[in-house]
């Protein structure tokens, strides 16, 4: 697994958990989808994820590009 899948399954796995937090514990959980998205948005514009730093330091290797 690399780096780049860890942080979309990351992802994913915590907005379903905070989906299903808010619709049988309290909708107060929606508020880490929205950290989710926002850190999803800033991913995209700056190129850097917390995660992607955790992800490193634990080891996982970077995707390698492929030429077509």
């Amino acid at each position: 697994m690399t780096v780049e899948r860890a942080v979309r399954l990351l992802a994913g796995v915590v907005v379903l958990t905070s989906l299903a937090l808010a619709y049988w514990v309290s909708p107060a959980w929606l508020w880490l989808t929205a950290f989710v998205g926002l850190n999803l948005l800033q991913s995209g514009i700056t190129n850097w994820c917390p995660a992607m730093t955790i992800f490193k330091w634990m080891g996982l290797p970077c995707a390698v590009a492929v030429k077509r």
